[in-house]
């Protein structure tokens, strides 16, 4: 199979070749070229797994790392390392976009910079490396991509939505899932509505200018009630 340039400058970025290149090909392809194939044929499955990689590998560096740390400290550490605007920034960091496969709708939608696609695909490269290699060659792709933003750093101040994740889980609740319920205003001037919800807790509600601040909002908000309000200050 003739390795296509595009994939050579990839794998050069990553720091691995692949040795069936057909797994970096599918970890590429978005489900929008799926056209009625199963899922085998696009990155899902494979963001699936390496998914649970990067969660694996992160897990280890922050515990090297953080030796005298918390739980709730690496579980906020870890967070913020993990979620999809970090693995987006991975992706955006080796311009990931100009090498995704997209149906032509979704390219012309601006897909290509769209964070959530990125950092599915992200996290497909690590599924791919894994299924390609194994584990150890994995984590040092993580290692090498992941590096700026989990150098050691002083613990930085508990935002609402990572403060409430942090209390769910220790009172054993679902995790919070948030929804905008309304928007308002002008485009140049909105007003967003976000709606927390954890199960066996009434929902909570916040108000912002961006759907983030919203959801912050609506965090502090449902904390607030909870008598959890000194959360925010913890960091």
């Amino acid at each position: 199979m003739l390795r296509p340039r595009k994939f050579k400058e990839l794998e050069t970025k990553l720091g691995h070749r692949f040795k069936d290149p057909g797994l970096l090909e599918r970890a590429l392809t978005h489900a929008s070229v799926r056209g009625g194939k199963i899922a085998r044929f696009d990155n899902e499955r494979l963001e699936f797994i390496g998914d649970r990689v990067l969660g694996l590998a992160i897990a280890e560096i922050l515990n090297q790392q953080y030796p005298e740390a918390s739980e709730g400290e690496l579980a906020r550490r870890y967070n913020r390392l993990v979620r999809g605007e970090a693995c987006a920034k991975v992706a955006r960091n080796i311009g990931l976009g100009a090498h995704l496969i997209l149906s032509e709708s979704e390219a012309d939608s601006g897909g290509r910079d769209k964070t959530t696609i990125l950092a599915d695909a992200a996290e497909a490269l690590l599924g791919a490396v894994f299924i390609d290699v194994g584990f150890e060659k994995a984590r040092a792709v993580v290692r090498k991509l992941w590096q700026e933003q989990s150098e050691p750093v002083p613990e930085v101040a508990v935002d609402a939505k990572s403060a409430l994740q942090e209390w769910a889980q220790g009172q054993g609740l679902a995790l919070p899932k948030y929804t905008v319920v309304s928007r308002k205003g002008p485009d140049h001037a909105p007003r967003f509505t976000a709606e927390v919800i954890i199960a066996g807790r009434a929902p909570a509600q916040g108000e912002g200018a961006s759907k983030r601040i919203a959801e912050q909002a609506a965090a502090t908000a449902l904390l607030t009630r909870e008598g959890e309000g000194g959360r925010l200050g913890d960091a």
